[in-house]
């Protein structure tokens, strides 16, 4: 058969518009693909969704850290996202996180190496956080002889507490947060409310118009240089960070007035005095007492080391004994209430919680539990159960 010459050049031409649409399509992938490698890449944030004033996932109010965020983030042409994770449990937030890649940045870390090793790198410091002295305007403390023959409230396993405790001429008044502590205050209970100071601020300017003077304090384990943190091999975001940080001072400061934040001269303490054996010291200069890592019961508080502790005994609590004891050991049936350990053993309490969770009580459906956890874990919900003593359930 003679071949179809009319067919063969269809064929031909087809295959001449095929190769040159291939090639236009090639030149148009080509010309598209630096435009997509050129795509800023977001800087990812981690922040807690609910610890005022520092973060919120509310766009009406961010918080400090957040407003931080942002401006970094536009400083250094980047889009912004947010990794939202609760911070009530210290550095295991920091390693699911921050450490876990779930984030390049955390904002408002101790500058301190002490705080989670060579794990961690940091910025320059952007604002120094602590401890802060809250009275009546016009009273101002002027360093701890100020506080003799006051009644002080002070937040439960905290440095404040710690730095009091040997002092027979101050009133110790013991609360689990700085709400309570403004609370205290606010109700006469209190002279002073000696707290962490960025909250005792912000609740100041959003609950109490403005009616209290805070007083930020230094000293050793009363304050700490804030920072932002990366993993350590985030170096060159780290100095990136640092570069653009000095011309967002201005920024800084105008939000920290936004948010309430302690400012002015600081009140210097000396040296924490000695406390009694076995007492939790909030000093040194690993203190890890930063509001968006540490928080236990109220957000924010930065309470010292202990709070960890008791944070974590807290979680062990409600998902192991709160089917029996009720959640947050908040239990109306005074035989299994914990909240009356103490009125019932007093300087025995200990023991007996000891003896108890290793041993069990079988006959009355307690079981032993010294084969599930180990004893820092005992310890850890020891110490959350100390915080929610009382005299009586009735």
């Amino acid at each position: 058969m003679r071949p179809n010459h009319s067919e063969s050049g269809k064929s031909r031409h087809r295959a001449i518009a095929g190769l040159v649409a291939w090639a236009a399509a090639s030149a148009m992938i080509g010309s598209a693909a630096p435009a997509h490698a050129d795509e800023a890449q977001p800087f990812r944030l981690c922040a807690d969704p609910t610890n005022l004033p520092f973060s919120s996932d509310s766009p009406s109010q961010p918080g400090f850290y957040v407003e931080i965020g942002r401006a970094l983030a536009q400083a250094l042409g980047q889009p912004i996202a947010y990794d939202w994770y609760k911070s009530y449990f210290g550095k295991r937030t920091v390693r699911v996180t921050l450490l876990g890649k779930q984030c390049d940045a955390m904002i408002g870390l101790p500058r301190s190496e002490d705080f989670m090793g060579p794990a961690v790198i940091f910025s320059g410091a952007f604002a120094k956080e602590g401890y802060a002295l809250v009275t009546a305007k016009g009273q101002a403390i002027g360093g701890i002889d100020g506080l003799k023959g006051k009644r002080v409230a002070v937040q439960f396993a905290s440095t404040p507490q710690n730095l009091l405790a040997s002092r027979d001429d101050i009133q110790k008044v013991t609360v689990l947060s700085p709400e309570e502590g403004m609370q205290a205050l606010d109700q006469g209970k209190a002279d002073v409310a000696f707290i962490w100071g960025p909250v005792a601020g912000w609740l100041n300017k959003t609950s109490y118009h403005d009616r209290y003077q805070i007083e930020l304090t230094e000293g050793e384990g009363l304050s700490w240089d804030a920072a932002i943190g990366f993993a350590k091999t985030s170096t060159e975001l780290r100095d990136r960070v640092d570069a653009v940080l000095p011309q967002l001072q201005m920024t800084i400061a105008d939000l920290a007035v936004k948010y309430g934040l302690p400012t002015g001269q600081p009140v210097r303490f000396g040296a924490a005095l000695a406390v009694p054996a076995g007492t939790t010291t909030g000093t040194g200069t690993g203190v890890t007492q930063v509001a968006s890592v540490v928080a236990t019961e109220a957000k924010g508080d930065a309470a010292a080391p202990g709070a960890e502790a008791v944070g974590t005994g807290k979680e062990i609590f409600n998902g192991t004994c709160a089917h029996c004891h009720g959640p947050d050991a908040i239990q109306s049936e005074r035989k299994i209430d914990l909240r009356l350990l103490r009125h019932r053993y007093g300087d025995e309490m200990r023991e007996k919680f000891w003896t108890t969770v290793h041993e069990g009580r079988p006959a009355k459906g307690m079981p032993s539990w010294k084969d599930v956890f180990t004893d820092d874990q005992f310890d850890n919900i020891y110490s959350f159960l100390l915080t929610v003593q009382a005299e009586s359930n009735d």
